[in-house]
């Protein structure tokens, strides 16, 4: 009995090969290591081990300067188009509205129609030699004849008016929200609509509106930025920084940049802004 109690209360042997715990201790340790540097490279690039979409990929642009015009400053700019040599321009403020032909040159306004008084101009398109031009907040859209101004016709619609354009097929409105829509040319009724978006992301506050081709140009409401949508994704394709176009001094006393036009046989765009000194023939560039 002795003999046997003695041998079941012998310790097993230690096998010094693998000292206890350390079996569980070493995987432990090692997936701390690799969760940790996972952490580093995610911390330097939050992209790291991400497959980007080329489909969201947005080119940054500058504006390049090609030359500098005299503008109006007391032109609260909204809309602007050029059309065979001209420059048609919008201009809000109640009281102050008005529908403008700018020569290109000078920068001076050849002809001049003020708008009644209680309407606010806002975007203005071309459709088959005549002008349309949207008010903010009256629901109406007003339509005139190219060559001398004439009154021809009214549009109705829902909402607030910014931005105008033609691309052609369709006339697409913005109303400053990241909402493009599509209204038929002649009825002005809405057949369609595209929301914005920027990485991914709603955009909105588009403002003043340039078709180009099949692609719209949009410059961003409060922000010295203008965006290039494809008008069927409502995806941005393009960023394009307009920041510093005028200088401090005469910076004093303007508004906000707006109004693009788009000179087809040039290839080149007109910017200017409310009650801007100035207006600027440029390109979009790397």
């Amino acid at each position: 009995m002795t003999a046997n109690l003695k041998r079941k209360r012998q310790r097993p042997p230690i096998n010094r090969a693998h000292p206890p715990g350390r079996q569980w201790f070493l995987p432990i340790v090692a997936s701390v290591v690799l969760l940790a540097g996972i952490w580093v490279l995610r911390s330097a690039n939050p992209m790291a081990g991400l497959a980007q979409d080329d489909s969201e990929v947005v080119r940054s642009l500058h504006v390049d300067v090609l030359r500098t015009i005299p503008h109006d400053t007391t032109a609260y700019t909204q809309g602007l188009l050029w059309w065979r040599g001209k420059l048609y321009e919008s201009t809000g403020q109640y009281g102050a509205s008005t529908l403008r032909r700018v020569d290109p040159d000078t920068g001076l306004v050849e002809q001049r129609l003020d708008i009644a008084p209680g309407y606010f101009g806002e975007g203005l398109a071309l459709v088959d030699e005549q002008l349309v031009q949207l008010t903010w907040k009256a629901q109406r859209a007003f339509v005139y004849e190219l060559d001398d101004f004439t009154a021809i016709g009214t549009h109705r619609y829902i909402g607030e008016g910014w931005g105008l354009c033609h691309d052609g097929t369709r006339l697409i409105m913005s109303d400053g929200s990241d909402t493009l829509v599509f209204r038929d040319p002649s009825s002005f009724t809405a057949i369609g609509s595209v929301r914005v978006t920027l990485r991914g992301l709603p955009q909105s506050n588009l403002n003043e509106l340039e078709c180009v081709d099949d692609v719209v140009y949009a410059n961003i409401w409060q922000h010295d930025e203008i965006v290039r949508v494809d008008p069927t994704s409502g995806r941005v394709t393009d960023h394009i920084d307009a920041a510093g176009l005028l200088t401090a001094d005469e910076a004093r006393g303007t508004d906000v940049l707006n109004g693009i036009a788009y000179n087809a046989n040039a290839g080149t765009f007109y910017l200017t802004g409310k009650l801007w000194p100035k207006m600027f023939e440029v390109s979009f560039v790397d």
